[in-house]
């Protein structure tokens, strides 16, 4: 096969292979999925052209990027980058388009997914005989990366070519499952799958299940490889496994972070009402808007002794986005222990306490319908809101948002790759 490298990358990347960075003394616990291929040989890689989807996520234990591991590998040829939401490199605002383009590093093309075309086209899978997938999961459906996973799996099922996913830990572990899943008429790049809002799978995992349960658009089945990772185990937290956290996106940018997302990541669609701490310097750890009393939010909440919760009041001011500059009050929230916390709830029972200390301020009412809507998506329904509107009580919606709960994690058990 004709490779046409370029030597000064390659002599970088391989001298990181051989002489790697020391990052931290931390013991590392877990073989991510690019580091068992590279421990292979790149075997399955062997003699074809090959097309990556990745972003700034993906690197290997000792932070080097898999795109350029790739493109220092031999035996096959790297051809292709793909850009989610984000760009390969992360330079990209969130809800911005990706452009088509070249990496400046490798010289290589790169094709946006995340633009007008969200699937590779006919054309783009000419040239190539396998597309690999290495990005770091946030563990919750509305995070866009897993939605760009299903659409190439679409497109190789039409096209005849293969998806190999590199599997790498779920920050929310492999056991915890909240919210119902997507129902008709709701489904959307935040929810594309009709699955709960947190599925307790690893990327590789999901990807079998959307794969043999015919969850894709019209059903598609396409060739599929995942390379499993080495000692991930179901109960690990991500600072259980000694690696890393590499943010995802500018607004994740701690290993806490995707827990905080599924916490409050619905209610912030919500935008021009109240801030979740985007635009601040705790992303998605806040509820505030102007003129909470967050000292009586605080009491309130925490007297509801939701499990694995505590909250203490804030002020502050947005640097960007929703008050940017301007004064706001609320509340902070903590995780104390995490198993025993119902995350997706959590934003329910704020606005619930809201709506009891200011009856008056209706906020799903004072919110533009745009987002209204996106609030719909995200929750994957819109009899979450439609039955919460009518009193502001959590119990009104519990046994809704807990329905298929059970009968995913039997259906979810058929899939899984790690105990």
């Amino acid at each position: 096969m004709n490779h046409k490298k370029n030597l000064m990358i390659n002599l970088f990347a391989f001298s990181l292979l051989l002489f790697p960075l020391t990052i931290s003394s931390q013991e590392i616990k877990v073989k991510l999925g690019i580091e068992v291929l590279v421990e292979s040989n790149f075997e399955i890689l062997q003699n074809k052209r090959v097309g990556l989807v990745t972003n700034a996520s993906g690197v290997n234990s000792k932070l080097i990027s898999t795109i350029d591991i790739l493109n220092a590998g031999t035996g096959f040829e790297l051809v292709a980058l793909f850009g989610p939401e984000h760009g390969i490199r992360g330079d990209v605002e969130a809800g911005d388009k990706v452009s088509d383009g070249t990496d400046k590093l490798t010289g290589l093309p790169v094709y946006s997914l995340y633009g007008k075309n969200r699937k590779p086209s006919k054309e783009l899978f000419e040239n190539i005989d396998a597309l690999v997938y290495d990005i770091q999961d946030v563990g919750c459906r509305s995070y866009t990366f897993i939605s760009t996973l299903g659409k190439i799996m679409e497109a190789a099922a039409e096209f005849d070519k293969e998806i190999i996913v590199l599997d790498r830990p779920n920050p929310l572990g492999g056991n915890k499952v909240e919210g119902s899943i997507v129902e008709e008429g709701f489904f959307s790049f935040i929810g594309q799958f009709p699955i709960p809002y947190v599925y307790g799978l690893t990327v590789g995992e999901l990807a079998l299940m959307l794969n043999d349960e015919r969850m894709l658009a019209n059903k598609a089945h396409c060739k599929l490889n995942v390379v499993k990772m080495e000692g991930w185990k179901r109960n690990y937290s991500f600072e259980d496994t000694g690696l890393n956290w590499v943010p995802t996106s500018p607004h994740i940018p701690h290993k806490d972070s995707p827990a905080f997302y599924v916490m409050s990541g619905i209610v912030g669609e919500l935008r021009d009402v109240i801030s979740i701490g985007v635009g601040y310097t705790l992303p998605f750890q806040t509820f505030a808007y102007k003129g909470v009393n967050g000292i009586e939010l605080s009491k309130r909440l925490n007297n509801l002794e939701l499990p694995g919760l505590i909250f203490m009041p804030i002020t502050y001011k947005p640097y960007y986005a929703h008050a940017k500059g301007e004064l706001i009050s609320g509340v902070e929230a903590f995780i104390t222990d995490y198993d025993k916390a119902e995350l997706m709830k959590t934003q329910l029972y704020v606005l619930q306490e809201l709506h009891e200390m200011y009856p008056d301020y209706n906020i799903l009412k004072e919110t533009k319908s745009r987002h209204l809507n996106a609030f719909d998506k995200a929750m994957g329904t819109d009899k979450i809101r439609t039955l919460f509107s009518k009193q502001f009580k959590v119990s009104d919606v519990k046994e809704y948002l807990d329905k298929d709960i059970e009968a995913f994690k039997l259906l979810s058990k058929k899939y899984y790759l790690y105990e």
